[in-house]
């Protein structure tokens, strides 16, 4: 255990004002110019990569934090210019890794990587401080104001999020400064040191909630509050069925399913989970519940059918490769021809064709759902 105290004097206010302020409450000059505190931590023990210090605010966390490591890990957030985050990020680093981790913390939108860091919403921004945490090359980072400027929704599934990707690099240590408790149950930190207290506990003393979702059979009118999260703007899919999920009735996550030609298997598409609940491993699982349902023959053919999906999002199509239920068949860089797609299109609108599909660089890679069971 390392050993950290904290004496921080300052020079006593001597202005009416000051002096009036001890009169009127009764406070010693000593009481606002003195701060003094103790603490242990394991800071260079082996086994935890997760550390959080959690209290009030002027309870000595960010005095702790600048004490770790010798002060070189303590992180206040990153500069950014103006390019989009894809740019800046982290650009000595590979595409897919840089993805991955947007992915990892939940900024799965691409729409939002194409943009620059400072017109992004808070959340965004957050997740984006996030995944640059990840990918910058320390290994050992203290992260002041956790999840203090964010929704309570988005700190708690970012905070799950970040945590569960930090553990997947073996060796590298974090400690979290928040003074908010409700994401202690979403980071399972591996220590907490409480500062209110001063009070130390080791071990993650407490799993993350699960997650329930009501999952619904829909038509195609709740898209409208999905479609402005999905990178394609593409016409709906003919003859489709849709799933929404739903968390204590807030929409969640939505997919559509086709079947190809000959009813020989499922296709499906329109994948879209919201900002708040990207990270958590929430829009694998709902697709994976849905191709179990078709793989059951509970549609609306009554026919046990694999489903086939197609990506072209690098951190969805690593997921999948992972899961035990899913086949790789295969995939491709470029679209389909455009100047064909243009002649098909107008031949079929009576001479006139508004879009066009294809002749375009689009790396997508294809996944069979086949069960567990199957893989």
């Amino acid at each position: 255990m390392t050993r950290i105290e904290i004496n921080q004097a300052c020079e006593t206010p001597r202005s009416y004002r000051s002096a009036r302020v001890r009169s009127l409450f009764n406070v010693t000059a000593e009481a606002g110019a003195v701060f003094r505190a103790a603490c242990e931590i394991p800071l260079d023990e082996d086994g935890w990569q997760v550390g959080l210090v959690v209290g009030p605010s002027g309870s000595g966390k960010s005095s702790i934090g600048r004490r770790c490591w010798g002060g070189e890990a303590y992180l206040t957030g990153f500069e950014w210019g103006g390019r989009p985050i894809i740019d800046e990020i982290a650009p000595e680093a590979p595409f897919d890794a840089v993805a991955g981790a947007l992915s990892a913390v939940g900024l799965g939108s691409v729409p939002s990587w194409l943009r620059p860091h400072a017109v992004l919403s808070t959340g965004e921004r957050f997740r984006a401080d996030l995944a640059r945490a990840l990918l910058c090359r320390r290994d050992r980072l203290v992260i002041d104001e956790f999840t203090s400027v964010v929704d309570r929704q988005i700190a708690r599934i970012g905070a799950a999020a970040f945590a569960r990707a930090w553990r997947r690099e073996v060796g590298r240590k974090v400690i979290l400064l928040s003074c908010h408790r409700d994401i202690v149950e979403w980071v399972c930190p591996d220590w907490i040191l409480d500062t209110g207290d001063m009070s130390f506990q080791r071990g993650r003393l407490r799993r993350r909630p699960p997650i329930r979702l009501d999952v619904f059979q829909t038509a195609w009118r709740p898209w409208a509050l999905f479609e402005p999260h999905h990178y394609l703007k593409l016409p709906l899919m003919i003859g489709a069925a849709n799933y929404v999920a739903l968390h204590r009735g807030e929409p969640v996550a939505h997919v559509a399913v086709a079947t190809t030609t000959g009813l020989k298997s499922a296709r499906m598409c329109r994948l879209v989970v919201m900002p708040e609940w990207q990270g958590v491993g929430v829009g694998v699982r709902f697709i994976e519940w849905v191709a179990e349902e078709w793989l059951a023959g509970r549609n609306r053919y009554s026919l046990k059918l694999t489903t086939v999906f197609h990506t072209s999002h690098p951190g969805l199509a690593a997921v999948l490769r992972r899961r035990p239920g899913w086949l790789y068949v295969g995939g491709r860089v470029l679209g389909e021809n455009g100047e064909a797609s243009w002649r098909t299109m107008a031949k079929s609108h009576g001479g006139k064709a508004g879009s066009r599909y294809g002749g375009h660089l689009r790396a997508v890679q294809g996944f069979r759902y086949v069960g567990e069971a199957a893989a």
